[in-house]
């Protein structure tokens, strides 16, 4: 099971494994209140992407196609990500305000097919 959450939500038992898929550290968050197993910053959208789809809604459609072809370009990163979700719950962590038009939920999906 991959499940998704915000930084900014407290960490639980339940998260397994916590992974933080981000290229940039969560503002605001110490290493202790993340209680992160590793930081993947190699499968975050590159920093060229992130900056052209600046969390426009308009361009989510084509930001989704971009990233998912970043990600099968770099799939050696991926690795590491789908041996973790072999062995138990992993939780991807993410610093996004939007929970519904985000990295983590593209990358999750992406995981799920390659699992």
């Amino acid at each position: 099971m991959i499940a998704i959450k915000r930084a900014y939500e407290p960490a639980a038992r339940t998260d397994g494994t916590r992974i933080l898929v981000e290229r940039l550290w969560p503002r605001g968050m110490t290493k202790d209140e993340l209680r992160l197993d590793e930081w993947a910053k190699a499968v975050a959208p590159s920093a060229a992407l992130r900056t052209w789809y600046g969390h426009d809604v308009a361009k989510w459609a084509e930001f989704q196609k971009r990233y998912r072809a970043e990600l099968k370009a770099n799939a050696a990163a991926l690795a590491p990500l789908l041996a973790a979700a072999r062995k138990g719950p992993l939780t991807l962590v993410y610093a996004a305000r939007d929970e519904e038009h985000n990295s983590a939920l593209v990358l999750r999906q992406y995981l799920e097919t390659k699992g």
